[in-house]
């Protein structure tokens, strides 16, 4: 029985590792072994900052894979910890009744989702403010070079 809560805060916590996808639907899920690729290439991008300036292009481009990603998986658990028991018990725990324990909501689970809400939108806007500024400050680099 896949229970609610707990996958709720599994996709919150290790969301980005593919870890709630292989709860829910086993290890023969495609979808759980690619989503550490993003959040892998985003970890590299930051490594990437610290050791060569956030002058660097491609630094820009690698680190809102990461936030994006973090962002994903927690509105995916927000979508899951609302899903009401029936339909979560119809998906996820098809033989058990549709009114079974794993599929209810709890005041754990209501954290879960509270939590996924604020940092899941703390890591967009960060994301997209990071993205943004440095490509317009590429943008006017590049337009000092073409005017001089």
């Amino acid at each position: 029985m896949k229970n609610k809560t707990f996958a709720t805060w599994l996709t919150f916590l290790g969301g980005p590792l593919g870890l709630h996808r292989f709860y829910l639907r086993g290890l023969g899920d495609l979808a759980g072994w690619l989503l550490p690729i993003p959040t892998a290439l985003g970890l590299y991008g930051i490594e990437r900052v610290q050791r060569l300036g956030q002058d660097d292009q491609w630094s820009w481009l690698l680190i809102p894979l990461l936030g994006f990603t973090i962002a994903g998986c927690a509105l995916t658990a927000i979508v899951y910890g609302l899903m009401t028991p029936e339909k979560w018990n119809a998906r996820f725990n098809p033989g058990a009744a549709p009114d079974a324990p794993p599929g209810r909501t709890h005041w754990f689970t209501v954290v879960g989702i509270a939590a996924s809400l604020l940092v899941g939108t703390a890591v967009l806007m960060a994301s997209l403010a990071f993205s943004f500024q440095r490509y317009f400050e590429y943008q006017i680099e590049e337009a000092r070079k073409i005017s001089q």
